[in-house]
């Protein structure tokens, strides 16, 4: 068995022969995710990210907040998803990830997931199908009662993904809303 040097070169590095580090990056672009995405490149330096932008149908989320509600859902006839104005916005979002993530240097594919559950649950999925090394995500950083019943999108990541989760918090000067 050989041991590696103290301080590799890259070409005597261990992990040299193996494939280049690849990300995939949750990215709804809000500050967090592109706080989390600077972070990951500064720090983790891929060569190669996922971008990953999950969405959900209007008619879905339509449903979802009337049923909450108590009011009755009419019939919604799903039509493209290109006629869907989340699609188009989630679309937006993504290709702005990609963009962004090219400005760093970065060789960035775009991906869009459509989420039937919660946005985690699609982010894990999509990280099953593309086995990345690593996911990044940023945080709200919710706490306080209100962690009681809005769930963590970063919490559930990690406690599912069984892969590496590279979580970057949002900057203190951020609105984190009352934590009573």
């Amino acid at each position: 068995m050989t041991t590696p040097p103290e301080n590799p070169t890259p070409d005597e590095s261990p992990s040299s022969d193996q494939r280049p580090l690849t990300m995939l990056i949750a990215y709804d672009g809000s500050p967090q995710a592109r706080r989390a995405m600077e972070y990951a490149a500064r720090l983790l330096r891929p060569r190669h990210v996922e971008i990953l932008t999950a969405w959900e149908p209007l008619h879905r989320t339509a449903a979802r907040a009337s049923s909450m509600s108590g009011m009755h859902q009419a019939d919604w006839v799903a039509g493209a998803e290109a006629d869907d104005p989340a699609y188009s916005r989630a679309r937006d979002t993504c290709r702005a990830g990609v963009e962004l993530a090219e400005s760093m240097g970065l060789q960035a594919r775009a991906h869009m997931v459509e989420s039937a559950t919660a946005i985690w649950s699609a982010i894990v999925d999509a990280a099953q199908e593309l086995r990345p090394d690593v996911i990044v995500t940023g945080t709200k950083a919710v706490t306080g009662i209100r962690s009681l019943w809005q769930t963590s999108t970063a919490d559930n990541v990690v406690h599912n993904a069984g892969i590496p989760v590279f979580i970057v918090p949002p900057e203190i000067e951020e609105d984190r809303g009352t934590e009573a």
